[in-house]
């Protein structure tokens, strides 16, 4: 193997160098506990503070509204239950969609066996929600909507702020999942109307294992880890002090160079986008074409299977996904393409390529140079190919 490239940055990022610098001495050096109250503890509570600030700017939240986590999935899972559970008075329905990440799908689900009721939301063709269908489904017990920034099979990007607006005009609150949205887009918890935002490290060249979900100052919310009075009694656990800091690094990295990146992602998306279907026939680009995560491509490559292509690709040394790495055990069929209405035949041949700061316009061009013939390939072994061949479809 003479390439070895990686275009599966929606699964994670490399640890960027800046950021490992960072973390370094706060396994060594200030190793203290934060909650201890001589100087090595002190000294650990005051980076986990300005730590803190760091990933609020991204957001522009407040610092004491930033709480840190063990991931996005923990934030999600904290959002939804906590949620639910500080608010019975108020109500036991919850507002999501089909094409949610399994944190909150799973999450919501595990509510469901306890009596609480949920709506699923459809999608368009693209992955839209609807946001008269979000208004309609709002009765007097709604207590949370639910729904994803940034999808992060499709890449498509939902209306934030319109779904704020709605969720603040009805009295309802409002969480998202921003682990695909974090460091790619622009995003204002305050402007959008946002409540509860769930974050993850590792997806913005930071450490794997640290996340944090912002909870807006006033938001009824129950604890999900009971234990000591870490993150103001509300997350127990001894704080992931260098992680922590390599979040907050790799925060610092986003939102300094945002515009840049998201600039140059979107020109290689396109480039590779453009590459790819004036190339291969019998092919679907999934997700909105315009309003979707800056570095995501995702398509469905008819007659041949996702797991196949993926191979053969890693074999030329692409690395990319047919979808989550949450599911990639999975043999069924993406939820997220059945949402957008793909037959199961057609889901089966999905793709996610994502695009991120180390990727070239040389390793974009490559990957449509060797995209072509493995399609081609895999596609003379199917009789249903062949027969649309010989016949037409």
């Amino acid at each position: 193997m003479t390439k070895k490239l990686y275009l599966d940055y929606s699964a994670t990022t490399p640890v960027k160098k800046e950021v490992l610098d960072a973390m370094i001495p706060y396994f060594t050096e200030v190793f203290g506990n934060p909650s201890s109250i001589h100087k090595f503890g002190r000294d650990a509570k005051a980076i986990v503070a300005s730590s803190r600030e760091k990933i609020a700017n991204l957001i522009n939240s407040r610092a004491d509204e930033v709480y840190f986590t063990g991931g996005g999935s923990e934030s999600d899972n904290w959002a939804i239950k906590g949620v639910m559970r500080a608010n019975k008075k108020k109500g036991n329905h919850i507002i999501t969609t089909k094409i949610e990440h399994h944190a909150v799908l799973h999450t919501c689900d595990y509510l469901y066996r306890e009596g609480y009721e949920i709506t699923y939301l459809d999608v368009d063709e693209y992955g839209m929600i609807s946001l008269e269908d979000l208004e309609n489904a709002i009765t007097d017990k709604t207590v949370l909507i639910s729904i994803m920034f940034i999808n992060n099979e499709v890449g498509t990007m939902e209306p934030i702020k319109e779904i704020g607006n709605i969720a603040r005009k009805h009295g309802v609150i409002f969480h998202t999942d921003a682990v695909q949205a974090l460091g790619n887009v622009k995003i204002d918890v305050d402007d959008f109307n946002i409540d509860l935002l769930s974050m993850s490290s590792h997806k913005i060249y930071g450490p794997k294992g640290i996340g944090a979900l912002y909870i807006r100052k006033g938001i009824k919310i129950h604890n999900l880890i009971e234990g000591g009075a870490q993150e103001k009694k509300r997350r127990a656990g001894t704080e992931n002090v260098a992680g922590i800091v390599g979040f907050a690094k790799a925060a610092e990295i986003a939102g300094e160079n945002l515009d840049a990146h998201i600039e140059k992602l979107v020109y290689l998306r396109e480039r590779l986008v453009k590459g790819i279907m004036d190339n291969i026939d019998y092919v679907k680009y999934n997700g909105h074409p315009t309003k979707r995560h800056p570095g995501n491509v995702n398509v469905c490559f008819e007659f041949i299977e996702g797991e196949s292509l993926l191979l053969s690709l890693d074999l030329v040394g692409i690395a990319g996904s047919s979808g989550s790495a949450c599911t990639s055990g999975s043999l069924d069929p993406s939820h997220v393409l059945l949402a957008l209405g793909l037959t199961h035949e057609i889901a089966h041949g999905s793709l996610r390529l994502t695009i991120g700061d180390f990727t070239t316009e040389e390793d974009v061009d490559y990957v449509i140079k060797e995209l072509q013939p493995i399609v081609h390939r895999l596609r003379i072994m199917s009789p249903l190919y062949d027969k649309v061949i010989k016949g037409g479809k």
